[in-house]
């Protein structure tokens, strides 16, 4: 019997149009054997199956639609969304509500993971390396000289609550600082302010289960742009990236071992991805992705690839576990 699964993509963020390109390749890579998939676009109140050609209304009752004069109702959600709602804990919560398993993590570790820094502020309990940090909320007054007191230039000035690189400036002096803050506000209600640390960008992806830990080969990221930002991530010929990455052994390991130990400690599930920058013999950690990209220039394809597995089964695995954790619920 085959499973019915949602692939979940768009959101309200800017990453909307690559949670539908993730959204589309899932669609393609899922096992038909054992799937009946099908992308459910989320924007707004709008929530919308695509089946047969066209674009169906969800009953948010229980997420089901009904296609012809049949109700298709889904055995598990396979959460493509990046930002917000799939990856801040919001689509999490009303899974949670109507008992639907669902392949990221849950509604807390989601929320936290997402918010960068709190994220930092609670792995810092547990002596992981990372850049200082500042935030700044819409609406307080811009303390400018006392952040430029505790953190020296060069920075990162980013939105706190977003991803994919939009509103991100990276500054080499104090000059510039209040328009990037005002650039990062245009994508979220809240800034942060990091200390830049010069090194290599390197990305860990990893899926845990009760059985199983697979943390797939490092990617080393050389942005031909001044970092990784948008244009980098997404345009072909911007940027290197590098699988496995060309790092020495210790710090390789190292980095999966600060891998394994942030899935634990933020309680993640499903796929996800961290990323550090490695200066001298240390990884500093800069954020995790609990939905991770998963286009054809993405990241984690290319790792599941290199670790000598077939992204399908990766993805049969997450599912599994998710349907696995509901039952023992």
């Amino acid at each position: 019997m085959t499973r019915k699964i949602a692939i979940v993509a768009g959101g309200n963020s800017s990453e909307h149009d690559i949670s539908i390109l993730s959204a589309g390749e899932l669609l393609k890579v899922l096992d038909k054997n054992k799937y009946e998939a099908y992308i459910v676009k989320i924007k707004g109140a709008e929530w919308k199956a695509l089946a047969d050609n066209k674009q169906i209304d969800i009953n948010k009752n229980d997420f089901s639609f009904m296609l012809d004069d049949t109700s298709i109702r889904f055995d598990c959600v396979l959460m493509a969304i990046h930002g917000i709602p799939g990856e801040d804990g919001k689509l999490q919560s009303y899974f949670d509500l109507i008992g639907l398993p669902y392949t990221s993590s849950g509604a807390f570790s989601s929320a936290l993971s997402f918010n960068k820094q709190a994220c930092k502020n609670f792995l810092r309990e547990f002596d992981i390396p990372m850049a200082k940090s500042w935030l700044f909320r819409k609406h307080e007054k811009i303390r400018l000289k006392e952040l430029t007191s505790k953190i020296q230039p060069p920075y990162f000035v980013k939105p706190n609550n977003s991803g994919s690189s939009f509103g991100i400036s990276k500054l080499n002096s104090k000059e510039n600082l209040q328009e990037a803050i005002t650039r990062a506000f245009s994508e979220d209600n809240e800034v942060i302010v990091e200390k830049y640390i010069e090194g290599t960008e390197i990305s860990c992806g990893l899926i845990k289960t009760k059985e199983e830990e697979h943390i797939f080969p490092l990617t080393e990221i050389v942005s031909k742009n001044e970092f990784f930002d948008f244009e980098a991530k997404y345009t072909d010929g911007k940027a290197l990236e590098i699988t496995p990455a060309r790092l020495p052994e210790e710090i390789e390991l190292r980095s999966r071992e600060l891998s394994s130990l942030i899935y634990d400690k933020l309680d993640c599930k499903g796929i996800v991805r961290i990323d550090y920058i490695v200066s001298g013999n240390t990884p500093y950690f800069l954020e995790i992705n609990t939905v991770p990209g998963m286009s054809m220039n993405s990241i984690i394809p290319k790792q599941v690839k290199a670790y000598g597995y077939e992204l399908k089964d990766i993805l049969d695995l997450s599912i599994q576990d998710a349907i696995r954790r509901k039952q023992e619920d």
